[in-house]
């Protein structure tokens, strides 16, 4: 369990956790700070209701960087279902995520590989994009 005391480190958000998105880290509190847009090297997965990112390669995922604190790290890591053991539904990893020319640390929720096999890859890379406007 993340340290609620700890301090504030970055986190990249590809999907529901977006601004507006029914997740949006906008409703965690302490309220996150938004930092900027980002992108990471990676595949993103479509599963319906919420995208999946798996790390490497070629393309690129877009998504947004904000500042959070232990505490906020301690819920997304309940929402995203991390696993101490690495079973759960998210793998947290710490990555160099781009941001307007620099590159930052930040933690990112990576899709368990097994829970993509045969879902089809948001070429885009960018969940908004592939799932239209917000309704």
């Amino acid at each position: 369990m993340p340290d609620p005391t700890a301090d504030p480190r970055h986190v990249f958000v590809y999907g529901t956790l977006r601004r507006g998105e029914r997740n949006d880290i906008a409703h965690f509190l302490p309220r996150p700070d938004y930092v900027g847009q980002g992108r990471l090297r990676g595949l993103l997965y479509d599963l319906g209701a919420y995208p999946g990112a798996v790390l490497g390669g070629e393309t690129w995922i877009e998504g947004e960087i904000y500042r959070i604190t232990g505490e906020v790290e301690a819920a997304l890591d309940v929402l995203e279902e991390v696993a101490p053991d690495g079973s759960g539904e998210y793998l947290k990893r710490e990555v160099p995520v781009e941001s307007q020319g620099r590159m930052l640390i930040c933690l990112v929720y990576e899709i368990h590989p097994e829970r993509v096999a045969l879902k089809p890859v948001i070429a885009c890379g960018d969940w908004r994009e592939r799932r239209g406007p917000i309704s």
